[in-house]
């Protein structure tokens, strides 16, 4: 238990909180009309959702912590994670890296064929994001991608096939991942430029990032506009996209370029309340419809 628990430490198990609220979302939005509570899926399938959810990305953070084992030994912020202190292995991250990705592929087995044949490209993907900043500044957003692809997997678990409705909400949730993976970066500037890593802030510089990360959740919240108009979503979903944008300027109000002393806050707190908000007043829009 204390070597899972250094391995659910070190993959930082509580962000999945940025993540699951939109899979949940999608899957909600596909479910069965006619499910009480309205638009609810079977409850295994929500279940197999969920592991699929944890596999994929267990699986992408252990393996981002290895391959990223040397420069985070050189970083003063990320000096004291769990391998470069040595608390974990490198062979024990490759072994858990190894079993998360097995949960994934048989998570998506017992949801639907093309949950299955899709489960190496997504594998592929979240795996391959750690290499992204060795060559493209893009980074951020590959990061995004990645974790779009939830909402998307989740409706594919219970319809069986792709939609619009899923892939607007995949290109949300990229553009908000990649906007505040941006900010977050922004505390790596000297570092990425001094090993030639290549971070958007480390590229252009602070500001126009951030200009950039502005830009990129404007549009995010455009893309879930026109997720409420092609799902029929009513107010409280509306209530809650306006919520999230005040959330959201709130976020970049309080981060500056030459101040990042409330960067977590904007981070973790905001992000977190963003993604959770919006999911809860989408539950009371599909409950009250």
């Amino acid at each position: 238990m204390k070597r899972l628990s250094l391995l659910l430490d070190m993959i930082r198990f509580e962000h999945t909180v940025f993540a699951l609220p939109f899979a949940l979302a999608g899957a909600w939005l596909a479910g069965p009309p006619l499910a009480l509570p309205h638009g609810v899926p079977p409850w295994p399938t929500l279940g197999w959702i969920l592991v699929a959810m944890f596999g994929a990305r267990s699986a992408a953070m252990a393996f981002n912590r290895i391959v990223d084992a040397r420069y985070d030994s050189a970083n003063p912020r990320t000096n004291r994670r769990a391998i470069p202190v040595g608390t974990v292995s490198v062979r024990q991250a490759a072994l858990f890296t190894a079993l998360s990705a097995a949960l994934l592929v048989v998570a998506a087995a017992n949801l639907n064929r093309l949950c299955l044949a899709l489960s190496p490209l997504a594998l592929a993907w979240t795996l391959g994001y750690s290499y992204t900043k060795r060559f493209t500044a893009w980074s951020h957003l590959a990061l995004g991608i990645g974790i779009g692809a939830a909402p998307v997997g989740a409706w594919i678990a219970v319809t069986g096939k792709v939609s619009l409705i899923p892939l607007l909400l995949a290109a949300a949730v990229a553009l908000w991942i990649g906007g505040f993976d941006i900010i977050y970066s922004l505390q790596d500037l000297e570092f990425d430029r001094r090993l030639g890593l290549r971070s958007l802030p480390a590229r252009v510089g602070p500001t126009r990032a951030l200009a950039v990360a502005r830009a990129m959740h404007a549009i995010m919240l455009g893309f879930l506009g026109l997720v409420g108009v092609l799902a029929g979503l009513g107010a409280w979903f509306y209530a809650g996209l306006l919520v999230s944008s005040f959330l959201l300027a709130y976020e970049h109000a309080i981060v500056h370029p030459r101040d990042l002393s409330r960067l977590n806050t904007a981070f973790f707190t905001m992000n977190g309340w963003v993604s959770i908000g919006l999911f809860a007043f989408l539950a009371l829009d599909c409950w009250f419809s």
